[in-house]
Parts: C-alpha cells; sequence; structure tokens
C-alpha cells in the first residue's frame, strides 16, 4: 500500500537566522522530519545566513521558498510573514502549515490550509520584567492571535502547556494542545564527538543567550566557594547583560577565572561540552533548556534552577538550586567536578532519562499529528 505525501509548510525564519534556540530546534525537527512521506517547504523571508541554512539542505523533499519580487517596500518581510504568506501557501498545495516559533500568519484558517504551531514559553507574560513593556504587549496580542488561528498547538514542555491553558484562557482548549518535546541534534551525540586531549584548564560550562533573565550572575558567584583553579566558560552573543559580568568579575577578583565565547561555531559547541567538568543553567524561568539535554548527552553532570521546567528538562539525577543561592550554586557544582562522589553514576542516570528526547521519536510524533489533523 504506497503512502501518499504530504504537503507541508513550515516557517523556516529561525531556521536560517537564528543559531541556537528556536533555529536549532526547527533545524533538528526538519532534518529528523525529512525522513518521512513529507514535502516540507521551508517558508523565509530571506536566505538569512549560509551556515545555518546549509544544516537543512540536502534532503530530496525539502526546499526553501522566499517572497516573490514585488515584497520590496519597508518592513515587506514582517508583512509577507504574517500576512502574504496565505497567498503563496495556497498557490503551493500546501496541506498544513506549521508555524515554528509561535506564531501564524493572520487568515490561515480562513483559508481553509491546516495549522499547527509550537509554543516555546510564554516568558513575556509570566516575567514581562526581563521585557520591554511595548514588546510585552506586541507579543501578547500575537499570542491571541495564533492561538485563535491554530487547528492545534504544541507546546514543547508540561511547564509550557500549563502557561497556555492558563494566559490562553477561554481561547484554548487543552484537548488542542499535544505534548511534544525538544529534541537534541545527533552531533551532540557522544560517538559523534571528536576526542580532544585533557584541557589545561578545569572549567564549568555553560551555554545561551547571556541575559538577565539567564541569571548567569549566580553561576559567577558561586566561583567564590569553588576551588581557585575552577573557572565558568560562558557561550553567547555579547549584550549589557556580559558587561555586568565582566564588571563583577573585574571588581571581585574573579577576571582571570571568568571567560566569555562571542560567536562559537555550531560544529564546536560539543567540543566544548565535552571538556568540561560540569553544566550550568541557572535561568529563572524557560520554556524548556535544550542546552541540558546537549550537555547530558555529552557526558556532563548539571546544575540548574528551580522553578520552571529545567527539572522536566534534566530530569531526577541533574541538581537543582535556588535562583538566588550561590552557596546552593557552588555546592551542587562541587557535587559534579571530577572525582565527586556519586557523579558517574548520575551521569548514567541523566542519560538514560532524556531518551525519551530522541529526535525519531519527536519527528514520528509530529509526523502522526500531521496525519491526524489531515
Amino acid at each position: 500500500m504506497t503512502t501518499s505525501i504530504l504537503n507541508i509548510g513550515i516557517d523556516a525564519k529561525r531556521i536560517v537566522r537564528n543559531g541556537t534556540g528556536l533555529g536549532s530546534y526547527g533545524r533538528t525537527l526538519v532534518n529528523d522530519l525529512a525522513q518521512y512521506p513529507l514535502r516540507l517547504n521551508l517558508y523565509a523571508p530571506d536566505r538569512g545566513r549560509d551556515d545555518l541554512r546549509t544544516q537543512v539542505e540536502g534532503h530530496d523533499n525539502v526546499s526553501f521558498l522566499f517572497p516573490h519580487s514585488s515584497f520590496h517596500f519597508p518592513l515587506s518581510k514582517s508583512f509577507w510573514r504574517s500576512r502574504g504568506i496565505v497567498a503563496d501557501l495556497k498557490r503551493d498545495g500546501i496541506q498544513l502549515y506549521h508555524g515554528l516559533s509561535g506564531e501564524l500568519p493572520i487568515g490561515i484558517r480562513r483559508s481553509g490550509i491546516k495549522s499547527v504551531v509550537t509554543i516555546h514559553d510564554l516568558i513575556f507574560l509570566r516575567h514581562p520584567e526581563f521585557y520591554n513593556p511595548i514588546d510585552v504587549q506586541i507579543y501578547k496580542w500575537k499570542f491571541h492571535q495564533t492561538i485563535k488561528e491554530a487547528d492545534h498547538i504544541i507546546a514543547i514542555s508540561e511547564c509550557t502547556k500549563r502557561d497556555i491553558l492558563e494566559y490562553g484562557g477561554k481561547l484554548v482548549s487543552e484537548d488542542n494542545i499535544t505534548l511534544i518535546y525538544q529534541s537534541c541534534a545527533q552531533r551532540f551525540a557522544p560517538s559523534a564527538i571528536s576526542k580532544h586531549p585533557s584541557p589545561t584548564t578545569r572549567y564549568v560550562l555553560s551555554v545561551g543567550s547571556i541575559e538577565p533573565r539567564k541569571n548567569t550572575m549566580l553561576a559567577l558567584k558561586a566561583l567564590h566557594h569553588l576551588p581557585d583553579d575552577i573557572s565558568l566558560v560562558l557561550v553567547g552573543r555579547h549584550t549589557a547583560y556580559t558587561d555586568k559580568l565582566t564588571q563583577y568579575a573585574r571588581t571581585n577578583g574573579l577576571e582571570h577565572r571568568l571567560r566569555i565565547l562571542h560567536g562559537v561555531p555550531d560544529a564546536d559547541l560539543p567540543a566544548l561540552y565535552a571538556d568540561a567538568e560540569a553544566f550550568v543553567y541557572p535561568s529563572v524561568y524557560e520554556g524548556f533548556g535544550i542546552p541540558i539535554i546537549e550537555a547530558i548527552r555529552c557526558g556532563l553532570p548539571v546544575v540548574a534552577c528551580t522553578g520552571s521546567c529545567l527539572e522536566e528538562a534534566g530530569g531526577p539525577d541533574s541538581l537543582y538550586v535556588e535562583p538566588d543561592d550561590a552557596e546552593g550554586m557552588a555546592d551542587a557544582i562541587r557535587r559534579c567536578l571530577n572525582g565527586a562522589d556519586g557523579r558517574q553514576e548520575r551521569i548514567q542516570r541523566s542519560q538514560d532519562y532524556i531518551k525519551r528526547f530522541d529526535g525519531k521519536d519527536v519527528a514520528g510524533r509530529v509526523f502522526q499529528l500531521y496525519q491526524q489533523l489531515l
């Protein structure tokens, strides 16, 4: 019996532009979905970054599509993505459109094209203090507009699902939300990581946006309570919060123990994980926390903070502290350093736990959802 090939449209803006987070989710999912009987049309406002776009090229059933030539007026790319794209989807015979980053174009429901949206987090509603007030109102409007348009919603964690139900109110039904976890790219599998000589510097690693919500200052303050030969390595783009961290380190005699890396290529990340002794993710609030999964797959013990979904991502054998407890953070890191009692056992149990986030299983569930809706 021949399986008919479904014609799927996918929002690819973050795939071609975003090096971490939402972009990583999209690239990993598309690469895994390409193994199924699907025609994947990736709609992006422009070609974005070559190094990101080429991570999903090479599949016969995957194509990138861009706005036609008439979209060259100011804000045209935003207009195309929020409204104009619907005409292109109809022209291309798209049966279902998947918004990968919490947004759907206005009018998609009226067009008769089925739609799915993945919502990663609602931090702008849960913790608006980390955002510009005008941005909060814009994001709030987009969220409500999107859940009105969507035929179905994918939540990437139980934490995010609870937030959707709380902030969506009467606009959303629990029956229309499916929990499908994020998956981790295959380059973080232990077998894919190149072996390196033992590093001369002992370090604890943190990967992600360097911003107040990520609460990296907690890990920096923890250095006061850790052995002098332990450094903190941060990977992320430069922000104003970066300057606060470097100023604190300079003022408190920690400058030689803080290393901040910007513009690290994706291909170099697995080796950075593998050479660390532990991974710290002290974020105040997250929708999921994919770097935790990456770290565990690379063989690291994890220390994170309580209060959102990080326990869900890291499982019961990672360690968790309150977001303002520097001494607690230091104690947890100490229990994760090389030679600490139970370290290897916790790593092994954590690796068993994260098998639930295996990429093919995630893509398989998304494929089944497409089939059900069509």
